[in-house]
């Protein structure tokens, strides 16, 4: 007996012949008569963790079932066709996942198989511009002797950011605080410092989330500068993932996910998305520790930044629906450094020494919060203590 649920995210234990069956992208039901296609099939493979991104040419509903004998996940996507440069046969063999296959099941369906190998626990979500299907899959988790974070920097290659009046890129302004940023952690003692990318090239937003969760990061930080259609804008804030009514956090998000306010607002009504996304943060404990470490950020941005620079504005700590925070398995913020669309603060992010106390900054907060945790533990093992059938 298949059981079928309205849902957006969802995080399942992993039990022997488990059968559910999943719909997604229910606010644009395709007509029957409609063709969806199923365009590309990406990866992203590590020992212990690997995120497979399916994408559609339009939203449509699928069914998820898990079969024993052999071990296989695997997605039916409803009236599609599957394109003939997609790539069918995917071999992984990290020992997790054999592999995934791809092909057209019938004359209207889609057929996408997970080749399970040895796995901890899945995850299955959805994200939109492009319309795209994401499985997170985990292996068991391997843990290291130092604490690991993973800096952020947003945007990067084709995808500038925000620019500011005198042309100045956010993707370069938040590379070089990144940079900073890891010289400055990488010098204190037992923290081990990753960067999604440390140069001018574009990842994508899943991508970037991949990274922290591959590397069993204990900190996931997101490095961005803000932008407004209002020029005297300005002003230092930081994020964690939650729903808000908050339309200029909205804004925000919206202008860093890369999809209209519109979609952005649509995406705040649906009740069985966030009632899931609540579920999950609470399970993880995500969430408390993701608004410690917000607030130890934005206290030391702003308390540090305010001995040398006038006129610094306190926005505090902020939620919203970030895409690149969303199946962070760790604490994780996003940061709105200052607004670039102001002419003040973006001469001030011109600066090398300003660029550089944002970087001293930042890192007060995030050691200040580190120096919290117990002696030899990690957030990684606070997960390994909860059991995700609880």
């Amino acid at each position: 007996m298949k059981l079928l649920k309205k849902v957006r995210f969802l995080k399942i234990p992993l039990k022997p012949l488990f059968l559910i069956s999943l719909i997604l992208f229910t606010s644009h039901s395709s007509a029957s008569d409609s063709t969806i296609e199923v365009t590309d099939i990406r990866f992203w493979s590590y020992p212990d963790y690997t995120r497979i991104v399916i994408n559609l040419s339009e939203n449509t509903e699928f069914i998820k079932n898990r079969l024993s004998s052999p071990d296989r996940l695997y997605f039916d996507i409803k009236n599609s066709r599957i394109n003939k440069e997609t790539q069918r046969n995917i071999l992984i063999d990290n020992g997790m996942l054999k592999g995934v296959r791809a092909g057209q099941f019938s004359d209207s369906t889609v057929r996408v198989v997970l080749d399970l190998e040895k796995i901890r626990d899945y995850k299955v979500f959805s994200l939109e511009d492009p319309i795209r299907i994401i499985i997170d899959v985990y292996g068991p988790i391997k843990f290291s002797a130092k604490k690991r974070i993973v800096l952020d920097p947003g945007h990067g290659g084709h995808d500038p950011g925000a620019v500011g009046p005198n042309k100045l890129y956010e993707k370069d302004v938040v590379l070089d605080i990144a940079l900073k940023l890891r010289k400055i952690l990488s010098e204190i003692p037992n923290l081990e410092i990753f960067l999604t990318r440390d140069r001018d090239i574009y990842i994508p937003l899943e991508e970037r989330t991949a990274i922290a969760n591959s590397k069993n990061a204990d900190l996931f930080v997101s490095i961005h500068a803000n932008a407004s259609t209002r020029r005297d804008a300005k002003g230092i804030e930081t994020y964690l993932l939650n729903w808000t009514n908050d339309e200029e956090a909205m804004k925000v998000a919206a202008r860093e996910n890369q999809i209209s306010l519109k979609k952005m607002k649509k995406m705040h009504k649906e009740i069985d998305v966030l009632e899931i996304i609540k579920s999950d943060l609470n399970r993880e404990n995500k969430r408390d520790e993701s608004i410690k470490l917000a607030n130890y950020v934005q206290k030391s941005m702003v308390n540090d930044l305010d001995k040398n620079y006038s006129h610094i504005v306190d926005h505090g700590v902020k939620q919203a629906l970030f895409y690149v925070l969303m199946g962070a398995q760790m604490p994780s913020v996003l940061v709105e450094v200052s607004f670039i669309s102001n002419p003040v603060e973006e001469k001030l992010l011109s600066r090398e020494n300003y660029r550089g106390d944002l970087a001293k900054s930042i890192a007060s907060g995030i050691n200040k919060y580190m120096t919290l945790m117990p002696e030899g533990q990690t957030i990684a093992d606070t997960r390994k203590a909860i059991d995700p059938r609880d």
